[in-house]
């Protein structure tokens, strides 16, 4: 039996950002799908990306992270290229992992890949707050590109920490 994550809306974060908790759902065998705790996170600090966060459950969550100008535009069409794709999750085969009101994402790593079916309701929510804190079009405007370049010019990370 699996627990269901409870339907807490989005969070603000202390740094800026945004989080949501998710109950993806995965296919591991014909007929036979898992739920695996996962989460959406933002920073402004970082506005072009968003984090995946998949098995929260574990100290040490496996994190994807992409363009959420991709998830956007996955809501309504097929999108993406390459490790990370997103489309509706609508109109599947009947009996198959995917609900009404899912969303696709499929991620592809190294030693294969795995299709994620999320509640929309919630991805939808999610972006809605993100766009509350970086509209689209207004991300250039949040890049802190010193700070950028000093952490590459150190050794350091491209990106900010978690």
């Amino acid at each position: 039996m699996t627990s269901e994550i409870p339907r807490v809306p989005v969070q603000r974060a202390a740094d800026g950002g945004c989080a949501v908790a998710l109950d993806v759902r995965v296919a591991v065998w014909p007929g036979l799908t898992v739920s695996v705790p996962a989460r959406l996170r933002y920073r402004s600090a970082d506005p072009y990306a968003v984090f995946l966060d998949n098995h929260t459950d574990l100290a040490t969550p496996i994190t994807w992270v992409f363009a959420r100008e991709l998830l956007a535009a996955g809501l309504y069409r097929r999108a993406g290229l390459g490790s990370v794709r997103v489309r509706p999750g609508d109109g599947e085969r009947a009996g198959s992992v995917g609900r009404a009101g899912s969303v696709l994402i499929t991620l592809v790593g190294e030693d294969g890949g795995v299709d994620l079916h999320a509640p929309a309701d919630r991805v939808r929510a999610f972006l809605a707050h993100t766009e509350s804190l970086v509209p689209t079009g207004r991300e250039r405007a949040r890049l802190d590109l010193d700070g950028l370049l000093r952490r590459l010019r150190d050794g350091g990370a491209a990106s900010p920490g978690p």
